[in-house]
């Protein structure tokens, strides 16, 4: 039986590519809020979200299971990175940003989880700023180290249960829709050891590894993806 994968934040950039890569043998819905969900396949379900309001959650959950009848995999990707001035606060700002980026996947969770079954996975997409502080978005970097803990947490906990929890730290990556210009990108460049900078690709080969069963006795790790971003 053909599983389903839910990918949040799913129309453009890392996500798109983990979705698109998924689709090769999943059943894939997607949530999109700021970005239209072009372009992509007929067959893929695409849920108009945004994920810091209360129930958003368990509106996604049960429009996948009505079409597709099952939940085995989800992808939190979607994500929310704003400065983090020192010299004023936005409480708005930041309180959307841990909302999104540590509350949602655990909103998600709770609302999937009585229809998760043993083989069933989730992947987290953290980012190497939860160890290597950001300048300037030092609140992003800790939602994002928040939800690191959150995922061998929740590996711990669910592991009874036959459900991994994993993550997936990315490093520099250059997205279509919003590449960095020449010049920052040769700046991460020069300190990556493989001396490129991340594809969404990159991110969706290494998720894809995650919730197959080639990773089946693997949980409550963080798999950084980065070339070797600041070795």
């Amino acid at each position: 039986m053909t599983r389903t994968a839910l990918v949040t934040g799913g129309a453009r950039g890392i996500g798109r590519a983990i979705a698109l890569d998924l689709a090769r043998d999943h059943d894939v819905a997607i949530t999109c809020n700021s970005s239209a969900p072009d372009g992509l396949p007929e067959d893929m379900l695409a849920i108009a979200a945004d994920l810091s309001v209360a129930g958003a959650a368990e509106r996604v959950i049960a429009e996948v299971l009505a079409r597709f009848g099952r939940i085995d995999v989800i992808v939190n990707n979607a994500g929310v990175i704003a400065t983090t001035p020192k010299e004023s606060f936005d409480l708005e700002a930041q309180r959307h940003m841990l909302d999104i980026n540590l509350l949602a996947p655990q909103a998600l969770l709770a609302a999937a989880l009585p229809h998760l079954q043993a083989g069933a996975a989730i992947v987290n997409i953290s980012s190497v700023n939860a160890v290597l502080p950001p300048r300037d978005a030092a609140t992003y970097g800790a939602s994002k180290a928040a939800l690191n803990l959150w995922t061998r947490a929740m590996a711990k906990e669910l592991g009874p249960r036959g459900i991994r929890v994993n993550a997936v730290a990315p490093g520099a990556i250059n997205t279509p829709e919003a590449p960095r210009d020449a010049e920052l990108t040769q700046a991460f460049v020069a300190e990556t050891a493989l001396g490129r900078i991340g594809r969404p690709e990159d991110i969706a080969r290494a998720t894809r590894f995650l919730v197959s069963d080639a990773a089946g006795f693997i949980t409550g790790e963080v798999l950084t993806v980065s070339g070797g971003y600041r070795l």
